[in-house]
């Protein structure tokens, strides 16, 4: 980068975030003061009362360290372009102070965002997707209020908006940095995403978990008008005349660059209207809550969301990084990994109504969606054809190595035939019987059958048809272990989420399991998956010496029985359950005697197996 945009960028930087950093608190003694607090509700996640109006130190410390940058280092070439812009975001904050203040009705308030997205059009600030100037006026309205109200949904836990806007403001910064020729061209727009970036870091020093201040729609609807705005001034004005591949990637840095808020209120819209509930209405039923909801943290939710926005930007900057047909290859990897952690989420029960695809009778399209969702086998195919073409065509990068070539028509004419012999031997092996809830090893084995068998009925169809002349053998031998891969990771998704998030939750009496076997096991499961017990497993103890300082499932074996007290002391157990087939009573009144202070409230039971 050329050193004196680097210092002016550094320097925008660092004094942005300094000012946001003396602003913040300063505003927040304000809004106490006057009473311009969040008062903990039902349909809210915070549970103390806590200053509001955070947004009007990210937009101070934003436009006055833009304003001055600009008329210190030229105000022509760094001012005049975003003044506009600038000037609608300033609406965008006050309308959203006044939401703050007055609580505005949702119409009206999106009546207002329509009416600055509009006064923007008319200054020039497009997108340039097609070649239809009236389709691309219309996109770009819906982008930038879309973007909007994303981020004020996005506001829902400590850090969440402030950070992932931070995140997304770092790889547009790297976007128009990824050649010296698009560092001179972006100058003013790198100059507003440094006062952007440091603006809302400061913020978020003050904003992340706990949160001692939040944003409000004024800050919330500002910090999203302005990303909005800020990848629009990025795009081509027009792709006329450009490839379909090439209009894909153009359309894809954008949305990939602010995927989790575009993400986030997608999913909480769909799931809203499956459950006949206002989009409009607040609730604990976003992303985030729902992490919170099977055993993450506030801050480890907040941080995995994080993470998906980073490996969103990574995706974004990809695609100028690497060439498109290997980008394409991990951009379907990647949303197939976000399709299956989201599903997941789907299924965590958030509101007290039932779906409309729980009712059969609500119409005559209810009974396909259950089947489609519910027993989810056209899901299954569906998503395996994805697979076999994802595994197929990456064998062909592998093989030469990022450059089909001439070898494109041998994939493309034998694809249907890979679909096809794979499809028709996982079914005929059973594969489309199992449930992916239940999915284990026992089911690798069937996959591996299923995918051994695919692999060669297609070899022997492509020998017959086309003699295997041109073919490379290695293509399938790759093609073969890919799709093992994917394949179980697929299956196995929900049983390792489950397993893993089952092992995080860590609300209820801390317990310890008397007897590492069989029985020991038993109940470990069942306290994991049975939440009503309200206790968490910290480990287990055994008579035998060889299951010292091992783990069981996933849990430590912290010794004999001797070391109870040392155990219950520092883990404060508060519950012991005995889990051995014979002599439960008397290992129970042994321990009670013997190996409990006195004292000490801890609760010992005994497990007893009963089928009715």
């Amino acid at each position: 980068m050329n050193q004196s945009i680097l210092f002016i960028s550094l320097s925008v930087l660092g004094v942005s975030f300094a000012i946001s950093m003396i602003l913040t608190p300063i505003v927040r003694k304000i809004a106490l003061a006057s009473g311009q607090v969040a008062i903990p509700r039902e349909n809210r996640w915070h549970r103390k009362e806590t200053a509001l109006m955070g947004g009007i130190g990210i937009f101070l410390s934003m436009s006055i360290v833009w304003a001055l940058a600009a008329v210190f280092f030229g105000w022509d070439t760094y001012g005049r372009p975003y003044f506009p812009m600038m000037l609608c975001a300033a609406a965008m904050f006050f309308l959203g102070l006044a939401d703050d203040i007055f609580d505005i009705d949702p119409q009206h308030k999106l009546a207002g965002q329509i009416i600055i997205a509009s006064v923007l059009m008319f200054f020039g600030l497009r997108l340039g997707w097609t070649e239809s100037k009236t389709i691309n006026l219309f996109l770009s309205i819906f982008w930038v209020v879309g973007i909007t109200n994303a981020f004020n949904l996005l506001d829902n836990m400590d850090g969440l908006a402030a950070g992932i806007a931070f995140i997304g403001a770092c790889f547009l910064f790297l976007w128009h940095c990824r050649n010296p020729q698009s560092i001179i061209q972006s100058r003013p727009l790198l100059l507003l995403c440094m006062a952007y970036m440091g603006a809302v870091s400061g913020f978020l020093i003050y904003n992340f978990n706990p949160a001692s201040i939040f944003m409000g729609d004024a800050g919330s609807l500002f910090i999203g008008f302005v990303l909005a705005c800020i990848t629009m001034s990025g795009s081509p004005h027009h792709l006329k005349g450009a490839s379909f591949v090439h209009l894909l990637s153009v359309i894809a840095i954008p949305i990939f660059i602010l995927f989790i808020p575009i993400l986030d209120t997608g999913f909480v819209s769909f799931m809203r209207k499956l459950f006949r509930r206002p989009v409009s209405r607040g609730g604990r039923d976003h992303s985030s809550h729902r992490m919170v909801a099977i055993g993450f943290s506030e801050r480890k939710a907040v941080l995995v969301l994080y993470a998906f926005a980073v490996s969103s930007g990574l995706t974004a900057l990809s695609i100028h990084y690497v060439s498109i047909w290997v980008s394409l290859v991990w951009v379907v990897l990647y949303l197939l990994l976000v399709l299956f952690f989201w599903i997941f989420l789907a299924r965590v029960k958030v509101y007290p109504e039932k779906s409309i695809l729980s009712e059969e009778s609500s119409g005559r399209l209810t009974p396909i969606l259950i089947e489609i969702t519910y027993r989810r086998r056209i899901f299954e195919v569906l998503l395996d054809s994805v697979l076999i073409t994802v595994a197929y065509y990456s064998a062909y990068i592998l093989r030469f190595e990022g450059a089909i070539g001439e070898n494109f028509p041998l994939f493309y004419k034998s694809l249907p035939i890979i679909i096809a012999c794979q499809i028709l031997c996982f079914y005929i092996m059973g594969v489309y019987r199992g449930v992916w809830e239940s999915a284990g090893i026992r089911e690798l084995s069937s996959y591996f059958k299923a995918i051994t068998a695919g692999t060669l009925l297609s070899i022997l169809i492509i020998l017959f048809i086309y003699r295997f002349q041109s073919f490379s053998r290695a293509v399938f031998v790759i093609y073969w272990v890919i799709m093992l891969i994917l394949t179980s990771f697929s299956r196995l998704s929900f049983r390792l989420l489950d397993e893993g998030v089952k092992k995080r939750y860590r609300k209820g009496k801390p317990t310890l399991v008397y007897g590492a076997g069989v029985g020991g096991i038993m109940a470990a499961r069942e306290i994991e998956s049975n939440r009503d017990l309200g206790l968490f497993l910290i480990g287990f103890i055994d008579d035998n010496p060889r299951f010292y300082h091992r783990k069981i499932h996933g849990y430590p074996v912290f010794g004999g029985k001797e070391n109870l007290k040392q155990i219950i002391r520092k883990y404060d157990i508060e519950k012991i359950i005995i889990s051995f087939k014979e002599k439960n009573y008397e290992k129970k009144k042994e321990i009670k005697s013997s190996y409990i202070e006195p004292g000490t409230e801890v609760e010992i039971q005994t497990m007893k197996l009963v089928i009715n």
